[in-house]
């Protein structure tokens, strides 16, 4: 029995980044010498085991052969006699595709380590278009390997574009397309994530809501950078700058959808784009079976985001309003989210990324002195039922006003 690390703990490592997660390759094993020697067995497709200690996975070196259409349709075979190169062979990328022994010793059959040093993505054989989540995975690695200036090789290109063409994206599952963006979201440059995606035609496929956004116009007064694609890239850049929460970067990103089906006889202007954008946010959401906190959050900041803009614009009445539909007086928590994305939303355009936006602070305020009126001094006034209610409201109402007055 010889154990490697493998993967992404070898490749971090050479790369100078934090080691998080170690995998294991077990050659010459069985299962039953695993199981014998304390190990748990966990996986259902391959031979995938936990370390009795330190609860590591390590797997049996295998070989594939593609079956079937999709991420499933393939056959495994893991047994003593196949060997680590043969196991590092049926990997994704050349980077991925480096072991090391005991000893500390590198193994690199393929080249990872050079196209490391070069900064390079390059899949390690045509077995790479067999599988379609290679494609998610590769785009999800540009994106978390950005700072390093990591570019796509050109044959790798080719190879993504002739996946998509024969169809195999279209088999993915919900599922594993959404785990892949939502690591991509939390990544240092999500917007690669994006562009990986459209460049190879699989952003049609995957997430045509994106796609359709792409030569729509806005007006240029607002707009500089007039394109609605381009400017969602910015506020998903802006996004990326503000928060590390995925789910700000997801609102972001989605909270203009509408735009794509406005009547082109209204265009450039974009009236009632939000409900439409609601519309496809929910109609995403469940196609890819998005969590709940980002469906909700995208929601507001798509229905919410122009109110927020035009905060000074707004009578206090209609700023209740707006902090009626954030639900922000029963979960306060719900706030800086908002703001965060919509702040974003503001600074993504062409020459306004470095500009103030005080609207999130007077938000701020409007929402603590709402919060702060009390309906305990209207109760003892002789207040109750419904009547409580419209004057709690109307306190508010004012509150708020003496909060945002001089603006």
């Amino acid at each position: 029995m010889h154990i490697y690390l493998v993967g992404g703990a070898v490749r971090d490592r050479l790369l100078g980044r934090p080691v998080n997660e170690r995998d294991y390759v077990v050659v010459g094993a069985t299962p039953e010498a695993m199981e014998a020697a304390g190990y748990r067995a966990v996986g259902r497709d391959f031979p995938v085991f936990l370390h009795p200690r330190t609860q590591e996975e390590y797997a049996l070196a295998r070989t594939e052969r593609k079956t079937a259409r999709g991420y499933h349709g393939f056959q495994f075979n893991a047994a003593p006699d196949v060997p680590l190169e043969q196991d590092l062979e049926r990997r994704d990328l050349t980077i991925n595709a480096m072991a090391e022994d005991d000893g500390g010793e590198l193994i690199d059959p393929f080249g990872g380590r050079n196209d490391l040093e070069n900064r390079t993505l390059r899949h390690v054989s045509p077995a790479f278009a067999e599988d379609p989540v290679r494609l998610l995975r590769l785009a999800r690695f540009a994106a978390q390997l950005a700072p390093w200036g990591f570019e796509i090789a050109d044959e790798t290109r080719a190879l993504l574009r002739e996946l998509v063409a024969s169809g195999e994206v279209d088999a993915l599952v919900p599922e594993r397309v959404w785990a892949e963006c939502e690591k991509a979201l939390a990544s240092p440059a999500p917007r690669r994530f994006i562009e990986v995606l459209r460049e190879c035609g699989a952003l049609t496929v995957l997430l045509p809501e994106l796609e359709h956004l792409f030569g729509v116009p806005q007006p240029a007064k607002y707009h500089p950078e007039i394109d609605t694609g381009v400017h969602t890239l910015m506020v998903l850049d802006q996004a990326t700058r503000l928060s590390d929460a995925p789910e700000v970067r997801f609102a972001a990103l989605t909270h203009d959808l509408g735009k794509a089906d406005t009547p082109e006889d209204i265009l450039p202007a974009h009236h009632g784009h939000e409900e439409r954008s609601v519309t496809h946010i929910k109609a995403l959401a469940e196609r890819l079976r998005i969590p709940r906190r980002y469906r909700d959050l995208a929601i507001r900041v798509a229905r919410h985001h122009g109110l927020a803009h035009r905060l000074f614009e707004l009578r206090p009445k209609t700023v209740m309003k707006l902090i009626e539909g954030l639900d922000a007086l029963r979960r306060p928590e719900n706030v800086e989210p908002f703001l965060l994305a919509v702040e974003a939303d503001f600074r993504g355009r062409t020459g306004w990324e470095e500009r103030p936006y005080p609207q999130a602070d007077a938000l701020r305020r409007a929402v603590e002195a709402a919060a702060a009126v009390s309906p305990q001094a209207l109760i003892e006034a002789g207040y109750q039922g419904p009547q409580l209610g419209e004057a709690l409201r109307r306190e508010r109402i004012r509150a708020i006003a003496e909060a945002l007055e001089g603006h």
